[in-house]
């Protein structure tokens, strides 16, 4: 049951340039980590040293902030999209 997983320009010089990532996973948690299998070092970029998300990463699922829904427990269903959005700040 393949969900899509966006990968960020950011996050594309780990993924050799890769914008879309399949993973056959029924949980957020799992398609995170077979992300990371294919592209060592990505989770370091996604997580804290507690295996949190980083505050300045956010992830949707179908367009809902998953930190609203059930985290990395997020349940996924095939043709679900993972969208992984690091946060830009900026300003004068």
């Amino acid at each position: 049951m393949p969900v899509e997983l966006k990968i960020p320009t950011p996050l594309r010089k780990v993924t050799d340039g890769i914008d879309v990532f399949q993973a056959d996973s029924d949980v957020l948690s799992g398609a995170l980590a077979l992300l990371n299998e294919r592209f060592p070092g990505i989770e370091e970029r996604l997580f804290n040293d507690a295996g949190e998300l980083h505050r300045f990463v956010n992830i949707y699922v179908n367009g809902e902030d998953v930190r609203f829904l059930n985290g990395l427990d997020t349940k996924l269903s095939s043709g679900d999209e993972v969208s992984i959005v690091p946060a830009v700040a900026g300003g004068r």
